[in-house]
């Protein structure tokens, strides 16, 4: 069999395969005996129709077709297997299949158009001596008074308070309703649209502007038990609720008792009450040690991840669709998966018709992480970056001792931390062999994000955005 190669865009391999005579021939009269064991034609047995009967019952272009479909498969796995070509993926035909039916004559010669896909080529222009900026997260020592003060907040005793108004800070108990404010032009006289879940009986709220929408809490402030009163609030905007963003809104508040916290003491007791520490003092101190390597890991992150942003300028590569979609099917595997952790109704989620706006929307996202895959994968065979099985079996064993009441593939999770194994070592590697200059949290990040930068490409659905209002009111 005669295969002449040519490169084509895309990682593809170009195949021009002449096929010869004797298999032309040879599969078509196989098909014939095949299609006359298997074609009922009332009278006449299987595997007994005349030929000419059976050409004329079935049609010369189908007997035609289906030889060719087995010649043109086994002429490509054969070329293949000839040529030596590592390709993945289906070979695809180039050649119109209509065309190659016209031409067919079974015992000539047929020559046809493929193309397969193959590992990309990757060039790598420079990958040391890169340079980059990344924000230095500092430690902040005002987290550990943060996280205490919320743990003694947790422990807090409500205690009922007599003769004075709300005030910030108070933990109040309401009855309230909710409608919209009627606009400009509107009737009057017609009822008032109620808002949907925003209604309680026995409400117990705490009196922070940010636990309601804006004008709310304001709006108790001074109140008296047993005092009702229209408070006038307005949902902000963009909410969560669509439909409800930017509205004004009317509440119908009744306050039925003020309570304010008392809280514990900052002493020993209260740190064996909220941690397994016997003092406050060792509590601090490893909540200190937490936040500072929480700095100092999220410093590296940005180091790493600006280092990786820098190399992909660097990678030139020409990717195959294979690796494109099955690393957008492998995002949309992620994706499906994490929802449904959360208890959400995947299928409700991916339907026929959002799947295709979501392939196409994680395409670009697809495209980089596989230049950055093969970038680094580069980088480890120019410089004979391996990993060992000493230390792919340490990480093993260490998490299956963490995870030792789970149902775990340690297959899968021998090549999971392989791959983590062998990108931190590649990572560490350039990072030795970069400038990566460190810079004030916040001077990289744009002052303002715009809420089209701030969308997700997870589909919502009704479920979610109603939880969300109710939680937000």
């Amino acid at each position: 069999m005669k295969v002449t190669q040519e490169k084509l865009p895309a990682s593809q391999i170009g195949l021009e395969i002449e096929i010869t005579p004797e298999i032309t021939k040879q599969t078509y009269e196989q098909v014939i005996k095949n299609l006359a064991r298997t074609t009922t034609i009332p009278g006449f047995r299987k595997g007994k129709v005349p030929r000419p009967i059976l050409l004329q019952r079935l049609g010369v272009t189908r007997v035609k077709a289906a030889a060719l479909e087995e010649i043109v498969q086994n002429g490509v796995e054969k070329a293949l297997k000839q040529e030596e070509i590592p390709a993945i993926g289906q070979p695809q035909l180039r050649s119109s299949f209509d065309d190659l039916i016209s031409n067919y004559e079974p015992g000539k010669p047929l020559t046809f158009l493929a193309a397969v896909d193959v590992q990309p080529e990757v060039n790598l222009v420079q990958y040391t001596g890169l340079t980059a900026k990344a924000e230095e997260i500092k430690y902040d020592s005002s987290r550990v008074d943060e996280v205490l003060e919320k743990e003694r907040a947790e422990l807090a005793t409500l205690i009922p308070v007599e003769g004075r108004a709300a005030q910030i800070g108070d933990v109040a108990v309401v009855d309230f309703k909710g409608v919209l404010a009627k606009g400009e032009g509107e009737d009057e006289t017609a009822e008032p649209t109620a808002i949907p879940g925003a209604e309680a009986t026995d409400f117990q709220l705490e009196l922070q502007e940010d636990k309601f929408i804006p004008g709310f809490v304001s709006g108790m402030v001074g109140m008296n038990p047993e005092e009702t009163r229209e408070i006038s609030a307005q949902f902000p905007d963009p909410y969560a609720n669509e439909e409800l963003a930017g509205k004004a809104a009317i509440f119908t508040v009744t306050l039925k008792e003020i309570k304010e916290k008392e809280l514990p003491e900052f002493n020993d007791d209260f740190a064996q009450e909220v941690s397994d520490f016997d003092t406050l003092a060792e509590l601090r101190a490893s909540l200190e040690e937490r936040y500072q390597k929480e700095a100092e890991e999220k410093t590296k992150s940005n180091q790493q991840e600006a280092l990786l942003a820098e190399l992909l300028q660097y990678v030139e590569v020409d990717l195959p669709e294979t690796l494109i979609d099955k690393e957008i099917d492998a995002m949309l595997t992620q994706t499906a998966m994490r929802l449904s952790q959360q208890g959400l109704d995947v299928r409700k989620l991916f339907t026929q018709d959002i799947i295709p706006q979501l392939r196409e929307r994680s395409r670009d996202e697809a495209i980089e992480r596989l230049k950055r895959s093969l970038g680094l994968l580069e980088v480890s065979k120019k410089e004979s970056i391996e990993v060992t099985a000493e230390e792919v079996q340490t990480r093993v064993t260490e998490l299956m001792e963490q995870y030792k009441d789970q149902d775990i593939d340690t297959e899968r999770m021998r090549s999971v931390v392989e791959n983590e194994l062998l990108t931190e070592k590649i990572v560490d590697w350039l990072l030795e062999h970069s400038s990566v200059e460190l810079v004030p949290e916040g001077s990289l990040t744009p002052a303002a994000e715009t809420s089209e930068d701030s969308e997700t490409t997870e589909p919502q659905t009704e479920e979610q955005s109603t939880a969300a209002t109710t939680e937000s009111i």
